[in-house]
């Protein structure tokens, strides 16, 4: 793929078009260890070498992340009052991340942060019916019927009903454990599912989406890049 000079740059996060503009003007940036001033010089991502004040700039042109989202913390790109998901990712270098979907500002667990626009519109579409699989502590006694309940579709005040679910009970009691998997993304579903129970999430957490499953290892707020295996299973 071949780029201009000051795209190229600005995508890897090493500054605005303006601010990029100025520095190779100034004969801040090499190609193939040759000084180019020129904004509109075509690169080609895969061949050439770039150097930007001395540095190498290597070229991607998508990042997979999957965040473990901690509570407290918005699924958005940014926001002026609220702390967002991609500013989790310090070791980002481009500017064009987002998240894969939302989870609740309270909600924790999987969340993958890209900039790959197909591969989130595969996970999201409703035609695909991606599983979502959440463990969620739920106040009071979970039971059979509400499990037959979210199997039949739920309605939770829209004009249709929710698709099928599964709902299996872990520990039942005044506080019960539960893991369900839906296929559909609906504001706030899974609360207002329990809602229509007559019961209460009190804690939620996304184990997987799809094929991707949330690597245990990872603390809530931490992150790592996507290994191959799982690049190859999404992609």
């Amino acid at each position: 793929m071949k780029l201009r000079l000051d795209k190229y740059l600005a995508d890897m996060g090493l500054g605005t078009r303006s601010e990029v503009k100025k520095a190779i003007r100034k004969g801040l940036v090499q190609i193939n260890a040759q000084t180019v001033r020129e904004p509109e010089h075509k690169v080609d991502t895969k061949a050439d070498q770039v150097l930007y004040c001395g540095q190498p700039a290597a070229y991607r042109e998508y990042e997979y992340y999957m965040l473990n989202k901690p509570a407290g913390v918005i699924s958005a790109t940014g926001d002026s009052k609220e702390r967002c998901v991609v500013d989790l990712i310090e070791s980002r270098m481009r500017k064009d991340l987002f998240p894969v979907g939302r989870l609740d500002k309270d909600t924790e667990g999987l969340l993958l942060i890209t900039n790959d626009g197909d591969l989130a519109h595969r996970l999201l579409s409703p035609k695909k019916h991606v599983d979502k699989v959440y463990f969620a502590k739920i106040r009071g006694r979970v039971t059979w019927e509400d499990a037959e309940a979210f199997r039949q579709g739920m309605d939770i005040g829209e004009k249709k009903r929710t698709l099928p679910s599964e709902l299996h009970i872990l520990e039942a009691g005044e506080i019960s454990e539960v893991e369900l998997t839906i296929r559909e993304g609906k504001f706030h579903q899974v609360k207002r599912m329990f809602q229509a129970v007559g019961k209460e999430v009190l804690y939620l957490k996304r184990l997987r989406m799809g094929p991707l499953v949330l690597d245990e290892s990872l603390k809530p707020g931490e992150y790592r890049t996507l290994n191959t295996q799982e690049l190859d299973i999404l992609c």
